[in-house]
């Protein structure tokens, strides 16, 4: 009898094990909806196509892999979303369960306790987030109280949020942005170059560990996904375009990215010109991630070199910032050139010294030229930055010995990003009365540097933000015939 009980207790014991064991995980076979994982080359990831909604932008799935979220859309810009999910339980996957109405574009945080969701109707790129309860998910709550774009909010296992957010009346163009929590404000900040350019900066994935940032960027005719590493000084590398076969030539668009757990696989959205062409697909990442690093890093134009003016017969000398260029490979790597911007060699007045980045001589003649100063790396790629430099007669020289003013010209501060101070400059061929004032994002007056009247020449102040919470900052010098503004960022 001993015996017989010692065996059914065994028999037990091993039997709960057992279920204990598979109530831990998916059988492999039965990962991502039991679909066989892609290689090299995308895969459509087979999603319902019901009702005229397509399931694209980004999907979610659980750190147990046994719950996937996807967003549905009737059209761009939608009038319908819904947010929809796949259970595996009772040893299959089950769905699709209806999640949200009105919202779309699913995202987890790491410990799976909290939903990001976003509504393009009526609220257009608004995050909202929901709390995991037990019969589900709590009702979606708007997640900031800003009149800023929130499009792919997110947060990592570094407590960091990053969100693509539009400037203050700029609603065309979206940057890739970090939060930055200061007491009780919370300022949408702009990652800047070389992440946040001219063009478009939509979608975005942040690893949990922020060691890359995967993002999608639209130009004229299709966008594509780049991909930046994140450096030991807290900036991130100059994106790399992930290329083919992801990023298909011509009227494409690809966005909406999210990488697995484990990180090999990248989730996306593609299509062309018809909603009927947008599909899911998803690739094999974790090499191309890798390999990527280890490739070189193409040089990029960080601060633009400011137009420049002097007069016939007095010297002119003009060195450029070594932060003017930027090369991730290391700057030292860099050599420089200068020729007019068609090509040609500069005016035989005028030298340059490339070690040194010096621009000199003594203009002869009267006349305006345009300058292209091309940095190279070691492995040839190139970056430019082109600059006007006009030569006027002695006879307009406001001073002796310096180069004289044309008009009104408000210039970038330098550095920018800077912390905790910078330098602003700008000059005047008139005696007239200026003002130089700072603004906050939301276009609040934070600072009065300059407000008098002021004869013509070249003014340089210093403006101090050791006081100031970090985020953008607009500076705006007025007289009353001009009128200019740039954007600066106090990076803290």
């Amino acid at each position: 009898m001993k015996k017989l009980f010692e065996l059914l207790l065994s028999v037990v014991i091993s039997v709960v094990f057992s279920n204990l064991l598979f109530a831990q995980g998916i059988p492999s076979d039965s990962l991502y909806l039991g679909q066989t994982p892609p290689g090299n080359i995308p895969k459509i990831f087979n999603l319902p196509v019901t009702g005229g909604l397509r399931p694209i932008e980004r999907i979610a799935i659980s750190s147990d892999g046994k719950e996937i979220y996807f967003g549905l859309l009737n059209t761009y810009p939608p009038s319908v979303q819904r947010t929809k999910c796949y259970k595996y339980f009772n040893d299959r996957w089950q769905g699709p369960f209806d999640v949200f109405e009105n919202h779309a574009s699913p995202r987890l945080t790491v410990n799976d306790s909290t939903m990001y969701i976003q509504t393009n109707i009526n609220d257009f790129s608004t995050t909202y987030r929901s709390i995991k309860i037990s019969s589900g998910w709590s009702t979606p709550k708007k997640l900031l109280n800003t009149t800023q774009q929130t499009h792919y909010f997110q947060t990592t296992a570094l407590n960091n949020s990053y969100v693509s957010s539009n400037l203050p009346n700029t609603p065309a163009q979206r940057d890739i942005c970090k939060l930055v929590i200061n007491g009780t404000d919370t300022l949408i900040q702009s990652l800047g170059l070389p992440i946040s350019t001219a063009s478009d900066e939509n979608d975005l994935f942040v690893s949990d560990d922020e060691s890359y940032l995967l993002f999608s960027r639209n130009n004229s005719g299709g966008g594509d996904i780049f991909l930046s590493y994140k450096k030991s000084d807290g900036k991130w590398t100059n994106p790399k375009n992930l290329g083919e076969p992801i990023n298909k030539p011509g009227n494409s668009w690809e966005y909406g990215m999210f990488v697995s757990k484990d990180g090999m696989y990248l989730f996306y959205t593609s299509g062309g010109t018809t909603m009927s062409s947008y599909y899911t697909y998803w690739i094999k990442i974790d090499n191309i991630i890798d390999s990527l690093r280890y490739t070189n890093f193409a040089p990029y134009l960080y601060n633009q070199i400011p137009n420049q003016t002097d007069s016939v017969g007095y010297e002119f000398n003009y060195t450029f910032s070594d932060s003017t260029f930027i090369d991730d490979d290391g700057n030292n790597s860099l050599t420089y050139s200068a020729t007019l911007s068609n090509g040609n060699p500069l005016p035989s007045w005028l030298s340059f010294d490339p070690s040194a980045r010096l621009f000199y001589g003594t203009p002869t003649t009267v006349g305006n030229i345009l300058i292209k100063v091309t940095a190279t790396d070691n492995a040839n790629a190139k970056a430019f930055c082109t600059f006007s430099l006009k030569i006027e007669d002695t006879s307009t020289d406001i001073t002796d010995d310096e180069q004289s003013l044309n008009d009104y010209k408000l210039y970038q501060n330098y550095p920018n990003p800077f912390n905790p101070s910078t330098k602003i400059s700008w000059q005047s061929s008139v005696s007239s009365w200026q003002s130089l004032k700072v603004y906050d994002a939301l276009g609040n007056e934070v600072a009065i540097l300059v407000n008098e009247y002021k004869p013509a020449g070249r003014y340089e102040v210093e403006f101090d933000a050791r006081n100031f919470s970090s985020g953008i900052y607009f500076y705006i010098l007025k007289t009353n015939t001009f009128c200019d503004r740039k954007k600066m960022i106090v990076l803290k």
